[in-house]
């Protein structure tokens, strides 16, 4: 078991590798590059504020002009926080957890040659681990290696202990990626104020069988979080997962938190580049860039 999680952490590290040494890693120094300073707060605006410090989201959501302070940049922090409830490690065989073990051990290692710090913090129904911000290829394959192989006690999802202990422990302004299919209704209050202070970026991971459009078939499924077993449509389960996309893209705009929705089967490189380059846009139409 020991070796075969070995060969498994080695093959997931030369598969990122190369997309991140090419590509990812100057795309992701492009989005969050920074400005040479480092956020500190927000505050409204007064009359002689350079405009160019005007924070959008935050007048935008309140209603009254707001701008950003900063103060000498010294290190970004990315910090990962990913569900891994059951209805995520046993989704489409594990496809899933594997899908979602590529895109963070990307992300790690695109931030650590930006230099930046990254974290790890894993959580169900609670926070199962945190491998506080580090650096350094052993830091990546600890990293990696649970995203891989971690075996969480608790199998639902809730998102309020995550996102209280990310908001207490990452005191100067972070970049976040929240990840998980997000079937549950804690996070939106939570989101939206740690979207004022940090950077943070959620990512949908889609289940395949939640699209399925043509079938009305009944079949027997078991909910991987509370193991009970029912009869489901699979075209009614494709419309609330309809229902369920649509919803999750409207609260993540009104919360000022950018969306990337990836689905089993998906290629890691091409959604992530596709992400990074629409935050670009979206950054230069708002600042007239």
């Amino acid at each position: 078991m020991i070796q075969n999680t070995a060969t498994q952490l080695s093959l997931l590290e030369l598969r990122c590798r190369r997309p991140v040494e090419h590509l990812l890693a100057g795309e992701y120094r492009s989005v969050f590059r920074g400005q040479g300073i480092e956020f500190e707060d927000v505050r409204q605006y007064q009359p002689g504020d350079d405009v160019r410090a005007m924070d959008w989201k935050v007048t935008a959501r309140t209603g009254e002009p707001h701008i950003r302070r900063y103060i000498e940049q010294r290190e970004q922090f990315l910090y990962l926080l990913v569900d891994v409830s059951s209805s995520i490690l046993t989704a489409s065989g594990g496809q899933k957890r594997a899908m979602i073990a590529e895109l963070g051990s990307m992300l790690t290692m695109a931030a650590l040659r930006n230099n930046d710090r990254v974290s790890l913090i894993l959580f169900s129904d609670h926070v199962e681990l945190m491998v506080p911000p580090g650096k350094g290829s052993s830091h990546a394959l600890r990293i990696m290696d649970a995203l891989l192989s971690f075996q969480p006690e608790g199998r639902q999802t809730q998102f309020a202990d995550v996102l209280s202990h990310f908001g207490h422990i990452a005191r100067k302004r972070s970049i976040a990626f929240v990840i998980s299919d997000f079937f549950a209704d804690d996070y939106l209050e939570e989101l939206r104020a740690l979207s004022i202070r940090h950077d943070v970026n959620a990512v949908n991971v889609l289940d395949p069988v939640s699209q399925l459009s043509s079938c009305t078939e009944l079949v027997q499924l078991q909910d991987a979080e509370s193991g009970t077993s029912r009869y489901i449509d699979l075209r009614s389960r494709h419309q609330q997962g309809s229902k369920h996309h649509v919803t999750l893209q409207e609260e993540m705009l009104q919360s000022g938190v950018d969306l990337m929705e990836i689905a089993v089967g998906e290629d890691c490189v091409t959604a992530l580049t596709s992400f990074f380059r629409s935050r670009q846009r979206r950054v230069a139409n708002e600042t007239g860039g």
